[in-house]
């Protein structure tokens, strides 16, 4: 079994790499040509385009996208419409709208191929820790690439058995992938846990504030780091942000500018539409849009009501 890979960016030259330790071979394209000479020197087949690297894998295909959300993915599978061939397997491993992918699943299988969304989480950790894949379409080209899924997976050994499960379920979930549904569940899926990854950080960057702010100058690297131990709040992102601490107790190297890569707008949109609360995710969202601000005018115009009612000027 072997996989062709589009776009070597550092989620997607990974994945091929831990795919190479479990021996499951992959042909790579990348707009740049040295991200593929990178790769193919670790032992993977290079292609000089999309069409050639479709036409170097044996039938039936399966193509794995690893691009950006949006032009640059749409583009990508538009072609790779005019080159698979029925039977062959289109995969969407990107940040994804569930929405394009209910389309785009629709569009390829009037051709006869097969479209899969898969939420990817890992970052940059996945080639180490592995990463937990969320797939949304058909059961068969799932159950046919399962090879690749249960590679690229932590494994079992991940985390401790969850206790009473049941021993009849899925086996596929202990092991860091689970199938989720038709087409878009996949996406779905990775964008709801993505909102949910946007509120668990502010709220621990939220706490980390109050502490940092305390008048007894608290050790906060040292807090960070016994909670990692027994404490209900021990997560990985916990871990994460310890050692960043322990680094630079300050995070004097941070501008506190924090981007959004889209899911975090998809999930409360969701929720707006399907009339769920979410004000957690909601303000997780504003604050991120709130600290790329620089003295925003709702600021300026509070002071100005501030001085306006109360005669209360600004601190020099």
């Amino acid at each position: 079994m072997r996989l062709g890979m589009v776009g070597l960016g550092r989620m997607g030259a990974n994945l091929v790499r831990r795919l190479g330790r479990a021996g499951i071979g992959a042909v790579v394209w990348d707009r740049d040509p040295s991200a593929v000479q990178a790769l193919a020197a670790e032992g993977a087949e290079g292609a000089t385009s999309l069409a050639d690297l479709v036409h170097r894998l044996d039938t039936p295909r399966a193509v794995w996208v690893m691009l950006p959300a949006g032009e640059a993915t749409e583009g990508a599978l538009t072609e790779l419409a005019s080159l698979l061939s029925p039977g062959d397997v289109a995969i969407d491993g990107g940040n994804g709208m569930w929405k394009d992918a209910v389309r785009r699943a629709a569009t390829l299988r009037a051709r006869g191929i097969d479209f899969l969304d898969i939420g990817t989480s890992g970052g940059v950790w996945g080639l180490a820790r592995g990463y937990c894949l969320m797939i949304g379409g058909p059961a068969e080209p799932v159950a046919r690439l399962d090879p690749i899924f249960r590679a690229l997976a932590p494994g079992e050994a991940a985390a401790p058995p969850t206790p009473g499960r049941d021993a009849g379920a899925d086996p596929r979930p202990p092991q860091g992938y689970v199938h989720c549904g038709p087409n878009g569940a996949g996406h779905f899926t990775k964008m709801v846990h993505n909102a949910i990854e946007y509120g668990m950080m502010q709220a621990m960057a939220e706490g980390l504030e109050l502490l940092h702010a305390h008048d007894a100058q608290l050790p906060v690297p040292d807090i960070t780091e016994a909670w990692r131990r027994g404490s209900v709040v021990a997560s990985w992102l916990l871990d994460l942000t310890a050692q960043a601490l322990a680094a630079d107790g300050e995070l004097s190297g941070y501008t506190g500018r924090v981007g959004d890569s889209g899911e975090g707008r998809w999930a409360v949109q969701a929720a707006i539409e399907s009339a769920v609360p979410a004000p957690v995710l909601s303000a997780a969202l504003y604050a991120r849009f709130r600290s790329r601000q620089d003295g925003p005018f709702a600021d300026k115009a509070l002071s100005a009501m501030r001085n306006a009612f109360g005669g209360h000027l600004e601190p020099k």
